[in-house]
């Protein structure tokens, strides 16, 4: 009898064991769990396309252009589970383009599988299956239309679409894969700035303005017009006093310097690393660490019917140098008061806004910014700059919703070690472990032959 009980409870123990990997099988194929553990979450949908998805009150329907044979409908439907996941109202529907190829023409379709987003009233096109290009869509969605950010050319300014190192040509592509397009503003071609414009930039000029472009600058200001002025230490105003009067500020003369940059690791005192900022609508929750390389402080001078706030401001070890600088040879710079050199905390950008002079809108805003280095391409990728430029954009364009977008990217991305840990590295994944897999082995097969 014990026999066949120990019979029963090994049939027993299979039969329980079939049903337990069937049952298992079953609710496999009506649940799923998805787990991710990289850094930011990279293998799912990024914190930056939630926050996007977020924004929208109302649905967003996609229409997908792709040929009902192969496999491309399943992958778009795929790749879009994971934007329905955050947003239950975003439906997906295909549309066969062979049905009716002068439709597909009206439309500009061209590639296969191309997706239009409809919200509202509102669409955007969309060519490339991918995360960036997608969200970027979604944004563009969120804005309505593309926005015209006018560039001041024509005295050595920064270029929105230069390649060399103090331009602005890479954060300007970004920005135009989020809705804005960028044209030059020679005031030596037009008199004013043209309507419909929705932000003059004037970015770090190195020549004196006509007077013509400073009172068309100032005019743009008094009718309400959006301005971002980026400033460089200089001693000369370049003709541009009355645009700072008309904005209630001043820039002030001599360069920042820190004294704390050598602690961080930088080597020109002129560099200005911050990791905290004044609380204002651009920097909410901001917590990214910027780098400014050579910056100009500012004041404001009028309150007038501007609401002026400050969200750059540099360390209580900073001050105003006057004596120029040479990091090619050794310098002995401290702070001087009698020369009237100013002491830190000192203010490097400052958010002014006020009701619009202008019917057609509710408020006007402007931001006065002390250095323009920050924004180019040598110094784009440095921490937190790209991100901070994009708040400040989008806060000058009225799109609030995006300001405080999470910035892009993830921690793990870039491996920073140094030499001496590369070292340890490569000499225990290529020597050590090697030896000691074959000292095991070893081990294993002397044990073997001694039985």
């Amino acid at each position: 009898m014990s026999a066949l009980f120990r019979r029963l409870d090994g049939w027993l123990f299979a039969l329980l064991l079939v049903l337990a990997a069937a049952a298992i099988g079953y609710l496999s194929t009506r649940y799923a769990h998805q787990a991710d553990w990289t850094a930011n979450g990279r293998t799912s949908l990024s914190a930056e396309s939630r926050a996007v998805l977020a924004r929208f009150d109302g649905p967003v329907e996609i229409v997908s252009y792709a040929n009902p044979q192969g496999d491309l409908r399943q992958t778009v439907a795929g790749f879009l589970q994971r934007y329905q996941a955050v947003k239950s109202d975003l439906t997906l529907r295909f549309v066969d383009p062979q049905l009716d190829p002068a439709k597909m023409r009206e439309l500009g379709i061209t590639v296969d599988g191309a997706l239009i987003l409809h919200y509202k009233d509102r669409e955007q096109r969309l060519d490339e299956l991918s995360e960036r290009s997608l969200t970027n869509a979604l944004e563009r969605l969120l804005r309505g239309s593309d926005r015209i950010v006018a560039f001041v050319t024509g005295d050595g300014e920064r270029r929105a679409d230069g390649q060399a190192n103090a331009d602005l040509g890479t954060f300007m592509t970004q920005l135009e894969a989020r809705g804005m397009r960028a044209v030059p503003l020679n005031f030596a071609q037009v008199t004013a700035v043209p309507e419909h414009t929705d932000l003059v930039v004037l970015a770090s000029p190195s020549l004196a303005l006509p007077p013509g472009a400073v009172q068309a600058l100032v005019g743009y200001v008094r009718n309400g017009g959006n301005l971002l002025w980026l400033s460089e230490p200089a001693n000369d105003d370049l003709g541009l006093k009355p645009l700072a009067d008309a904005l209630g500020v001043r820039v002030l003369p001599g360069v920042l310097v820190d004294g704390s940059g050598s602690a961080l690791g930088l080597h020109d005192p002129r560099l200005i690393a911050l990791g905290d900022y004044p609380s204002q609508a651009i920097t909410r929750g901001f917590t990214l660490t910027t780098l400014f390389p050579q910056v100009s402080a500012l004041a404001k001078v009028a309150q007038g019917d501007w609401a002026v706030a400050p969200f750059l401001r540099s360390g209580a070890q900073s001050w105003t140098e006057f004596q120029p600088i040479d990091n090619n040879k050794p310098t002995d710079i401290r702070f001087d008061a009698d020369a009237g050199e100013l002491k830190g905390p000192l203010d490097f950008g400052f958010a002014l806004s006020r009701l619009s002079p202008s019917p057609d809108k509710s408020e006007q805003r402007a931001v006065v910014i002390g250095d323009g280095d920050f924004l180019s391409n040598t110094f784009l990728g440095n921490g937190g700059n790209r991100a901070l430029g994009e708040r400040v954009f989008d806060w000058l364009l009225g799109d609030d919703k995006l300001v405080e977008l999470p910035p892009r990217g993830a921690p793990d991305r870039l491996l920073d070690i140094s030499q001496t840990e590369l070292n340890a590295l490569s000499f225990g994944f290529l020597v050590a472990l090697p030896v000691l897999l074959l000292l095991i082995g070893g081990l294993i097969a002397w044990r073997r032959r001694r039985r």
